[in-house]
């Protein structure tokens, strides 16, 4: 624990937001649930773990990124890139009140105006789903893509996104499709998992997410 990516995964990963960076729900409670990836991410038999908790009356996630090779156009953001697949293998046990919001966030920053994907999406004690918010806008506007897979289960969430388009695939079928609204700008792949949207999970619960792989390709 504490110990990702270290010298193993340190080409590969980075743990992202550093220990105490409030997440989104914590920057709005005044720092109730947080990033702290020494106390939740760690590495067993090639699958990386979240150990999602609480501690002291603060919910714990993390975070990570991965390297995206041959990526930038900012040198600042080696996990980011302007279109491109994304496919992640995954599973957690269901604990509700912690979530996951795996995204692609706009290096801009300038955010709902360049846009924002998130895949997979969702309370781990629900069901998966996506969301598109739409660039091009001062006002979030956003379509949400349901799915009936529970977090429970592998299952392998894909992203496409190309000019005009993207789409999300969950275990190799399409289960939304958008052409409106699509970002045109460089965007980076974080995987955000969090707490306390809406509700906070109880100071018992815990248990873990964990990723298999994560694959990215880039537009040709």
């Amino acid at each position: 624990m504490g110990g990702f990516p270290g010298a193993v995964y340190g080409a590969e990963w980075s743990a992202g937001y550093g220990d105490g960076t409030p997440d989104t729900a914590g920057q709005l409670s005044g720092g109730k649930s947080g990033y702290y990836p020494s106390k939740v991410l760690s590495v067993k038999n090639g699958v990386l773990d979240w150990y999602l908790h609480s501690e002291s009356g603060i919910s714990m996630g993390a975070a990570p990124t991965p390297v995206i090779a041959n990526s930038s156009q900012n040198p600042h953001r080696p996990n980011s890139q302007l279109y491109g697949r994304y496919s992640v293998r995954f599973k957690a046990d269901s604990l509700p009140g912690f979530k996951t919001a795996w995204l692609m966030w706009p290096d801009s920053g300038l955010w709902p105006m360049d846009g924002e994907l998130d895949f997979p999406e969702g309370d781990l004690a629900g069901l998966i789903f996506g969301a598109f918010h739409r660039s091009g806008s001062s006002q979030d506007v956003y379509d949400v893509v349901p799915s009936i897979a529970l977090f429970t289960s592998w299952h392998t969430a894909t992203t496409e996104w190309t000019p005009g388009r993207v789409a999300f695939f969950l275990d190799g079928k399409e289960l939304g499709t958008t052409t409106v609204g699509t970002p045109i700008k460089p965007m980076h792949y974080i995987l955000q998992t969090e707490s306390c949207l809406p509700g906070c999970p109880a100071p018992t619960t815990a248990g873990h997410v964990q990723v298999a792989w994560v694959a990215v390709w880039s537009r040709i």
